[in-house]
């Protein structure tokens, strides 16, 4: 499961991700193996995701979500 397979209002811990297929500024922001990520919010045509991630509100593209594997809670 992915972040961009979340429905609004899901909670899931991050697990997994490729360094080099997502943008470093993530990581600077908390995108981080261990962390908690809530989707906020679905622009209308579902791209990109609002997401609550440990505290830092963010706005990022569907595509890059992919990428970023998760364990739903």
């Amino acid at each position: 499961m992915t972040i961009s397979d979340l429905i609004k209002g899901d909670k899931a811990i991050i697990t997994s991700y490729i360094v080099d297929d997502i943008p470093l500024k993530l990581i600077e922001m908390g995108c981080i193996e261990g962390n908690y990520v809530e989707l906020v919010q679905n622009a209308p045509l579902k791209d990109p995701l609002y997401l609550n991630m440990n505290g830092t509100f963010l706005a990022i593209r569907k595509e890059t979500a992919s990428q970023i594997s998760v364990e739903k809670i």
